[in-house]
């Protein structure tokens, strides 16, 4: 037995008895009357090593940063099982260790709270903000709302206000209830905004759906009259226009329903047109004709002669009647052109002959002749006497006054 008294933290006695050394002495253990001193003692080292095991765990806990209750009350339960524990080992260090993390636990549960509180603020401010959204698109203008948009948009923030409940800390209630009672405020008027909306929206289609099926009802009315009916189509269609939105279902079915009827029309007037458009064609051959025979009186200067050539023409063009709708355009801008030339002939010459510009034009002549001669005989005097300043300011109010009779002549 002289071994087993060697161990350092128990013993194993004649009967098969396990004890522990403590600081205040021996204490049993537990008995192993069917082993060796050493197994018995392995077998009760082996419980002390489970409670070491243990308190490393809770360690390991503690640094993980486990809710102080949790670590409180096993540290609690721990110590009481260590004090009277049937183990052999070194059990006041665990309980040393133990102590040491009754310690910590008061440091864990003031950063613990620090980190909650900071947790807790920063879950108002993210609250807050969902709120702010919602009361910022309660805020808008009802009329100018995209509320297809404005619906899903209120619905993803809804979406995350009960997610941020269920991940988040938890929220004095106070708070949490004056934040729910701002969001369900701005929801309810976004949802009574919306239904006003919808419920303006329909009237106003209603109203439009009445007015285009009245308009349709007329543009069918017009359908017998073919051609005669296109004027009054036209002011139907104005009226269109201005009928307003009747939703996309309706909209896209009484247009329908109104272009049908407008096309019926303008097909009879095409086939009116077609018709028309063969009968003139010779028509169109004799203007061609008359218009080489006109377009020479572009250069002609003659203004009697280009006058009496374009009356001829005139004349014979009325004669010859219409032409294809879409050759209209070509000749009559060729026409005009060569009446625009006559016509500017003729302007010409009254301008040139009015009485008044006529007298005007002889009294500025005589004067500026009466000039002419004047400085011919001063340019005859000053090279005759041999001043070259004279000769040349003589020279150059003589060609001045030459050029500005030219032009009145």
């Amino acid at each position: 037995m002289a071994t087993n008294d060697q161990q350092p933290w128990g013993r194993v006695d004649e009967t098969g008895t396990v004890f522990v050394r403590e600081a205040d002495g021996e204490r049993a253990v537990g008995q192993y009357p069917d082993g060796s001193p050493e197994e018995a003692l392995a077998y009760f080292q082996r419980k002390y090593t489970e409670l070491a095991g243990q308190v490393t765990l809770l360690e390991q806990r503690i640094k993980r940063g486990t809710a102080v209750a949790d670590v409180a009350k096993t540290i609690a339960s721990l110590t009481t099982t260590i004090s009277t524990a049937n183990a052999v080992g070194d059990l006041a260090s665990l309980q040393r260790r133990l102590e040491a993390l009754g310690g910590a636990v008061g440091e864990i549960a003031e950063k613990q709270s620090a980190e909650q509180k900071a947790a807790v603020d920063a879950a108002v401010i993210e609250r807050a903000a969902l709120v702010q959204e919602a009361e910022a698109l309660a805020a808008q203008d009802p009329a100018k709302v995209q509320w297809k948009q404005a619906s899903a948009t209120l619905d993803d923030i809804f979406a995350r206000w009960q997610k941020h409940q269920q991940d988040g800390p938890r929220l004095p209630k106070s708070e949490s209830n004056e934040l729910w009672k701002r969001f369900r405020a701005a929801r309810t008027t976004i949802e009574t905004n919306r239904k006003a909306f919808f419920a303006e929206l329909d009237s106003v289609h209603k109203d439009a759906r009445t007015k285009k099926q009245e308009l349709v009802d007329s543009a069918e009315a017009l359908i017998p009259k073919g051609p005669d009916g296109i004027p009054a189509y036209r002011q139907l269609l104005d009226a269109w226009k201005l009928a307003g939105r009747a939703g996309k279902k309706f909209d896209d079915a009484l247009w329908a329903k109104f272009k049908a009827a407008g096309d019926v029309i303008y097909s009879a007037k095409a086939e009116v047109d077609a018709k028309d458009d063969a009968e003139f064609a010779g028509n169109y051959e004799q203007k061609l004709a008359l218009l080489a025979e006109a377009e020479p009186l572009l250069k002609e200067t003659d203004r009697a002669k280009a006058k009496d050539t374009l009356a001829s023409i005139q004349r014979r063009w009325d004669e010859i009647g219409k032409v294809p709708r879409d050759k209209v355009k070509a000749v009559e801008d060729r026409l005009r052109k060569i009446e625009t030339a006559v016509r500017k002939l003729d302007e010409e010459h009254w301008e040139r002959n009015n009485p008044e510009r006529k007298a005007r034009s002889e009294g500025l002549a005589s004067q500026l002749q009466a000039a002419i001669d004047k400085l011919e005989r001063e340019l005859a005097d000053a090279k005759a006497t041999g001043d070259a300043k004279k000769v040349a300011e003589a020279q150059e109010a003589l060609e001045a006054r030459k050029v500005w009779l030219n032009a009145i002549g």
